[in-house]
């Protein structure tokens, strides 16, 4: 009853739309407060500042930059070319081009948001010049863009892992497999719905243009080889990465001429204002699981599903619901902050591989990002679309159902995610 009543007063603070910082922070206060145990209030400021002071999250505001930089130098416009020349005559066009490019743009920025607002743009604007419906066109660009937080580098598996301890490397390792299933079922919808809607496509490109976008594009193509390489190489950590996907797209932008000295103050404010956002939510949230904890929710939930007689395969499918409806009301960080505290307790019960599991829970926020009312990628992308929120979610459909199959998948056949990283890696202990 009392888990009940917390979520409860946490969703309808949201649902009034109370910051999500605040609601998450405010509903801990009012039920120390409420059941007499101020005392404990003592320990908010100790937990908000616990939470944010992790080696592992250092990765978050470089991983911002890093794309915010990429978004303002001419990496997105090469990247599109490329991607043009390659997949441009498929049926589909430049609807194949958009998942693609947002495929090899994922190696790069690690955020969904910021792959919408910025590759996105260009996506959408030459779809539309080629004749695609806005609507249909801002539909793709939603769509493809989720996939940025799953094929690494990814911000969401920075703070699972900096929230389980799970090795952030081997979640990088983990989540490329799935992003490339993921990647192709949308390219597959794309296909199918070609021919009824009459989505146009180019012709195909000839030698000298696929070999000069190559070339134009080819240092942009190198930095999730360097990212990744040297994650799993052990040359630097996935933190240290972060530092060096940044210098890497400062680097390109400036030897390309696309950024200037004075492009950066504005480009680092609105990094700083993204990453102190971010990081409100982390502080409030950490305060709120370890609340959780002290009431003991995990332990009622564990024990509920116990006398349930619940099977791994139960406990997947009640997350998943679970996971799906909260898409609908908050952002997915916020997400991984309430709930994992939670389901981290929960997962060794049933034997549930934690790499495969935050491969799953990510994909399920994607679907979160495309659902309203509360669907950042929707949100970004209608932005500059001008189509209108509920008609751009309706045209998404197609896509959420194929992001939906490849979760279900790794859900059940955890081997997709896993294999990578325990070749690379090795088995984990």
């Amino acid at each position: 009853m009392l888990t009940l009543a917390i979520f409860a007063t946490l969703l309808l603070l949201l649902l009034i739309d109370v910051p999500i910082a605040v609601a998450i922070g405010l509903t801990a206060v009012a039920f120390f407060v409420f059941q007499g145990q101020s005392a404990f209030l003592a320990m908010l400021p100790q937990r908000m500042y616990s939470g944010t002071t992790g080696f592992t999250l250092l990765a978050i505001p470089f991983f911002i930059l890093a794309g915010n930089l990429m978004n303002t130098g001419g990496t997105t416009g090469r990247l599109f070319r490329f991607a043009r020349a390659l997949v441009g005559h498929v049926p589909g066009g430049l609807g194949q081009v958009s998942v693609v490019s947002s495929m090899i743009f994922s190696g790069m920025s690690g955020s969904a948001v910021a792959d919408a607002a910025g590759l996105g743009q260009v996506q959408h604007r030459a779809m539309v010049d080629a004749g695609y419906k806005p609507t249909i066109s801002a539909s793709i660009v939603a769509a493809a863009s989720t996939i940025g937080p799953v094929i690494p580098p990814s911000i969401p598996f920075v703070l699972y892992g900096a929230i389980t301890s799970v090795s952030v490397s081997r979640l990088f390792l983990a989540g490329a497999v799935p992003g490339i299933v993921m990647g192709l079922a949308m390219m597959i919808a794309i296909w199918l719905m070609a021919g009824r809607r009459g989505l146009p496509k180019d012709p195909r490109a000839n030698l000298r243009e696929i070999i000069d976008s190559t070339q134009a594009a080819f240092f942009p193509l190198m930095a999730p080889v360097i990212i990744i390489g040297g994650i799993t190489t052990g040359f630097f950590t996935a933190t240290e990465a972060s530092v060096i996907a940044t210098l890497y797209a400062a680097a390109l932008g400036f030897c390309y001429r696309d950024l200037k000295f004075k492009d950066l103050p504005p480009i680092l404010f609105a990094s700083l204002k993204q990453t102190c956002g971010l990081m409100f939510i982390i502080a409030t949230a950490n305060f709120f699981g370890w609340f959780t904890i002290f009431e003991r929710i995990p332990d009622a939930l564990i024990m509920q599903l116990t006398a349930m007689g619940a099977s791994a395969t139960a406990f997947m499918w009640i997350v998943m619901a679970i996971i799906l409806v909260l898409g609908c009301f908050l952002d997915g960080n916020a997400i991984f902050l309430i709930t994992l505290p939670i389901f981290m307790k929960i997962c060794p019960l049933f034997g549930v591989d934690m790499v495969n599991f935050g491969v799953v829970m990510t994909l399920l926020i994607m679907i979160g990002n495309l659902t309203p009312p509360v669907g950042m990628c929707l949100f970004a992308v209608e932005s500059f679309a001008k189509v209108g929120l509920w008609n751009l979610a309706y045209e998404c459909v197609p896509y959420l159902v194929a992001i939906l199959a490849v979760t279900i998948l790794c859900a059940f056949v955890p081997e997709i995610a896993l294999w990578l990283p325990n070749y690379v890696m090795g088995v984990a202990n």
